[in-house]
């Protein structure tokens, strides 16, 4: 039994930061029905890697829901999703201020239907400044929070390519509704839940923002080195690279040993992660060095007899036959009509040890649900058909 069993979610979500809270809610066994336009959500079309068109990070992210089409532009529409809302808990949605009203999706409409309900929406910039009427994709967050400013090579500042924010937004999101639906047990009343792209991009970013606030400086871009320790880097060996990351004193000590270098102990340039921050370029070249010739299997496994923290820079594929992975099922195989093998799909990123999340059914093709939602609110064979002939559903 799902911690959410029995509570029913309307998705108007689309791409990530709303369909991956809703998804998660399904996980732990929320009713999620997904409403798409006749002609399908972009999203469902991006990144495609089926016969019939859907996308990956689509099959991730909207697992465990049920589909309906409808246009709810239409007098007919708007009575549906009238009685969709009222029976509903949660109303998920990411689009414009302006869309949500003419949709009937804004807090005070569905509010008239159901008293109680939770709106969960998902911003580019947040409701109330002077960008709230623009719109946005991850990379805004990220190249508006300073985080971007700061990464990359010197002559080039490089976003990351994981969705960060909207994934981040997505699990903020999920949050707020859960606290939502605490408060609501406890006082029967429902609220607005927000979330947007930047605020989460700058949660993200802070101690950037807090460094240069207090001290008045921006760290120089340095690829895929430490921004205040070192030796902290990728570094190429043989058949790869790996990361290592070396904080504090214990562990600097641990990893001079490991080099032979045990008189860099007390080299005032190497005093703390500061002053080994500001010579890096000297550490991470004896790491490079002790890495030269050396297998990526040997380089980790004298690493974690030191008891450093490193890692193997895995391709997908390397990710896909990862033992560790596997042991803890981390990817779960599901079957797609005209996928060509199982779709490897994340499990719920958090483990609860009484109530788990399960991927209990794959991501619904277009509309495939329609019929059996409207029938469950009241809708006939007979109307249903209309509503299909007459371009509704």
């Amino acid at each position: 039994m799902g911690v959410l069993d029995g509570v029913r979610v309307l998705d108007y979500g689309r791409f990530i930061a709303a369909p991956w809270c809703s998804a998660l809610l399904a996980d732990m066994g929320a009713d999620v029905l997904r409403v798409e336009k006749r002609e399908g959500g972009e999203d469902r079309w991006v990144q495609s890697v089926t016969s019939g068109g859907e996308g990956g990070t689509f099959l991730q992210c909207n697992r465990n829901k049920r589909s309906l089409t409808l246009d709810s532009t239409t007098p007919e529409g708007a009575e549906i999703t009238r009685l969709l809302v009222a029976r509903s808990d949660i109303v998920i949605a990411n689009m414009p201020a302006a869309g949500m009203r003419a949709s009937g999706l804004d807090y005070e409409s569905l509010r008239a239907v159901r008293p109680d309900i939770i709106l969960a929406s998902a911003t580019a910039y947040g409701e109330g400044g002077p960008y709230s009427d623009r719109i946005g994709f991850d990379g805004a967050g990220q190249v508006m929070s300073g985080a971007v400013y700061r990464q990359g090579l010197p002559e080039l500042p490089i976003r990351t390519v994981v969705p960060q924010a909207d994934f981040g937004t997505a699990l903020t999101l999920t949050i707020g509704v859960m606290m939502a639906l605490y408060h609501r047990s406890q006082t029967g009343e429902g609220q607005h839940v927000e979330g947007a792209l930047l605020p989460t991009a700058l949660m993200l970013s802070n101690a950037f923002l807090i460094e240069r606030e207090l001290l008045g400086v921006d760290k120089p871009r340095a690829a895929n080195r430490g921004t205040s320790v070192a030796p902290c880097d990728l570094y190429e060996v043989t058949d790869g690279w790996v990361l290592l990351q070396i904080a504090g004193q214990p562990m600097f000590k641990r990893w001079c040993r490991l080099i032979g270098r045990e008189e860099l102990f007390d080299d005032p340039r190497f005093a703390d992660d500061d002053a080994r921050w500001r010579n890096g370029d000297v550490l991470n070249d004896l790491m490079q060095q002790w890495c030269a010739g050396k297998t990526r299997a040997e380089v980790l496994t004298a690493l974690e007899a030191a008891k450093l923290p490193a890692a193997p820079l895995n391709s997908p594929q390397e990710v896909l036959e990862d033992p560790h992975v596997e042991a803890m099922g981390y990817l779960k195989r599901v079957p797609f009509p005209g996928a060509s093998k199982p779709v490897p799909l994340i499990e719920t990123p958090f483990r609860l040890s009484a109530t788990p999340g399960t991927i209990r059914r794959r991501a619904p093709l277009l509309g495939e649900h329609t019929d059996e939602v409207l029938a469950e609110i009241g809708y006939a064979t007979s109307q249903i058909a209309t509503l299909r002939q007459d371009g509704i559903i």
